[in-house]
């Protein structure tokens, strides 16, 4: 299959699946700001911390075992592209209790270092509680869809995430505005969805449907393969933990220079970005299978093809949604909250300042992608941890000199000066790792 049409196939439904992934957090924004205000805003971004290390964790497994069993079907090894998985989903289940316990002693810890008062730490645990207990099914959601993704089911990897959104939006409406359940409403209905992916995707592993089909007798850990599988999906994890540490520190700093309206400002500024940002990461998702495949059929102009496409779109794209957001700021800050002029005001002058350099922070996921479909983990992992380290100085400085404007200055600067970076990097690893060659199509591909 040309490699235009396997992007095609593989990027439109993990777009797709993406932003209806993003549906969970955004739909919980939209009922939580027009039903709590302000005070519901802050109380759920006290909590995203949390909430995003968790999906860190289920992507750190979905991404390694999905690559690491990409990688080995495009060598042809089919056994062990089975048994890869049979012990990504295994340490998955096996993980999440662990992690529950780790959530219900440390979270009131964490929410009062971030600065919340007693009432954003009330809210912020009505979530966290909820997370406590379906903590595996939070795993699973986000984990999931990617390997049905990398087992050549992208379009059913859509249609569950498409119904967990449906599930998500309906008891949203039902626990939020009609019972008035507030937070622990909003977790409740998104871990009603999340049940439904990873329900359904479990499900379909042990069908005839699956290109690796599990068994009873397939599963057991293959502990040799976990080394590599958490090195190729550690820098997934970090993306995750670098969203979860940015948002408790500027949490933290905009406690101190603002307000919990500055928080909850801060809050809708996320859902903005969560549209942008999850339709790179599926960009970026989709390319990787592609990318990890070719990498192992030694099919370099495939991968250099790939590479461009997905950088195109995703900075040209990025530069489109920056003006826009820039043009409509009132229009876009009313889907979340109309009434409150305090809110409204802050979120437009947040919206100037913080998100100006976007489409750079767009360029550094898809940077990431690539070093993770070949295997290089520890180019991937620098991404995210540079990503960390350049952003914490800028977000600690700034404010110094510039009070509450420099804290929304130093996410634009930060990507700025870490994009060049990497640019750099990424033009010579491509120049010394992928020659240039013709490929050499098969006629007929599995893929």
């Amino acid at each position: 299959m040309p490699v235009y049409r396997q992007f095609l196939r593989y990027t439109i439904p993990t777009v797709a699946a993406m932003l209806v992934n993003g549906l969970y957090q955004v739909v919980d924004g939209i009922f939580i700001g027009h039903y709590m205000g302000a005070d519901g805003l802050a109380g759920i971004n006290l909590a995203w911390p949390v909430i995003a290390t968790v999906l860190g964790l289920g992507m750190l497994l979905g991404v390694g075992t999905g690559a690491l069993s990409s990688i080995k079907q495009g060598e042809g090894d089919w056994d062990s592209a089975k048994r890869i998985l049979a012990t990504g989903l295994i340490t998955l289940v096996c993980v999440a209790p662990v992690i529950a316990v780790i959530i219900y002693f440390g979270a009131p810890y964490f929410l009062a270092w971030q600065g919340a008062d007693n009432g954003g730490m009330v809210l912020a645990r009505q979530y966290l509680d909820v997370l406590t207990v379906g903590c595996v099914f939070t795993l699973g959601s986000i984990a999931t869809p990617f390997l049905l993704r990398n087992d050549n089911s992208p379009n059913l990897a859509t249609i569950l995430m498409m119904s967990g959104a449906v599930t998500n939006i309906v008891f949203d409406y039902l626990f939020i505005a009609v019972m008035g359940w507030q937070l622990q409403g909003a977790a409740l209905a998104t871990l009603l969805s999340q049940m439904v992916v990873t329900l359904g995707g479990g499900r379909y592993f042990f069908s005839n449907r699956a290109t690796l089909r599990l068994t009873r007798q397939c599963l057991k850990v293959e502990w040799q393969y976990l080394p590599k599988m958490v090195l190729i999906g550690l820098s997934s994890f970090f993306m995750y933990i670098y969203s979860a540490t940015t948002v408790a520190f500027h949490n933290s700093q905009l406690a101190y220079y603002g307000s919990s309206v500055s928080i909850g400002a801060y809050a809708i500024l996320g859902y903005i970005i969560t549209v942008y940002y999850l339709t790179v990461e599926g960009i970026a998702n989709g390319m990787q299978p592609l990318a990890s495949f070719n990498y192992g059929a030694k099919n370099y102009q495939a991968i250099r093809t790939l590479l461009r496409l997905s950088m195109s779109i995703v900075v040209l794209g990025g530069i489109v949604f920056v003006a826009v957001v820039n043009l409509f700021p009132t229009a876009i800050i009313g889907i979340f909250n109309s009434d409150d002029n305090a809110l409204i005001q802050c979120a437009e002058e947040a919206i100037h300042l913080h998100l100006f350099a976007l489409f750079f922070d767009g360029f550094l996921v898809v940077a990431g992608a690539y070093f993770q479909a070949l295997g290089h983990s520890r180019k991937a992992m620098f991404i995210t941890v540079g990503n960390i380290s350049v952003q914490l100085p800028f977000l600690f400085l700034l404010p110094r000199w510039f009070g509450l404007d420099g804290v929304w200055l130093a996410f634009p600067l930060s990507n700025i000066t870490l994009s060049v970076v990497v640019a750099i990097m990424l033009w010579w690893e491509v120049r010394r790792e992928i020659p240039l060659s013709r490929s050499v199509y098969p006629t007929e591909c599995r893929r």
